[in-house]
């Protein structure tokens, strides 16, 4: 795990990205993205590994995997123990991603509209990579990044207000997240993978990139107002501190 500060943003003047339905989603959803992660129920402890991170409310989590001769079974979604870690108990869409060695995908996130995303990988390797970007958050600038791969059964859930972005270390990789919001492409904010505020240390220096990622702007160029305030994004783990008593 690798992580970085970086710098504050500028003030600057308002973008208008997104439409005034995105704003009403927002209005409408607002209280659902300021959430405390529950604590862990003992049970639950003996059926997954999970563990916080330097950013707050970003957890990697390793569902309790079941081997035979025949091969593996493990659960990637259960509503009821999610829920129980914080997880938005309503996850509306699925993605499958498939690409092949050295494609970069980020650093994504959607504002307002924003999206909780539970990332893992069904085959193949990704280095991952989850950044915030909330503005007045006292982790702005920060990133953290796991590798996720079908062997260690890794999954990582980003939060809203965090951006995401991923990049592939095998010769194909097959990805999957859960989303807690729908696609809305009128609310799409995007940072260049290479920003040199956030200055994220990818493993390739000439990643395959799409044209729209290739465009992508630095984080100092966009406004305060196009990027989600931490007062609205607020989240609090306690996965440590409950695994600390358990043990």
């Amino acid at each position: 795990m690798t992580s970085k500060f970086g710098a504050s943003l500028p003030a600057q003047q308002r973008a208008e990205n997104c439409s005034g339905r995105c704003w009403q989603v927002l209005s409408e959803r607002r209280r659902a993205f300021a959430f405390t992660v529950a604590p862990l129920h003992p049970a639950l402890l003996a059926r997954m590994k999970t563990q916080s991170t330097d950013l707050p409310g970003v957890l990697l989590i390793e569902p309790r995997t079941f081997r035979d001769t025949r091969g593996f079974f493990l659960e990637t979604w259960n509503q009821d123990r999610y829920q129980e870690l914080g997880l938005p108990g309503a996850m509306v869409q699925d993605n499958l991603s498939w690409s092949r060695r050295g494609v970069l995908r980020g650093m994504h996130l959607q504002y307002p509209a924003s999206q909780g995303k539970l990332v893992y990988a069904l085959a193949g390797q990704i280095y991952d990579v989850v950044a915030d970007v909330r503005v007045g958050s006292p982790t702005f600038g920060r990133w953290v990044a796991y590798d996720l791969s079908l062997e260690n059964g890794r999954q990582i859930y980003v939060p809203p207000g965090f951006a995401h972005g991923f990049c592939v270390m095998s010769a194909t990789a097959l990805v999957a997240y859960k989303c807690s919001d729908l696609y809305r492409p009128e609310c799409e904010v995007g940072v260049i993978w290479n920003d040199p505020q956030l200055a994220i240390d990818w493993p390739l220096s000439l990643p395959i990139l799409s044209d729209k990622d290739a465009r992508l702007p630095r984080l100092a160029d966009l406004s305060t107002e196009s990027l989600p305030p931490y007062a609205e994004f607020v989240t609090v783990s306690r996965t440590s501190e409950i695994c600390s008593q358990a043990a």
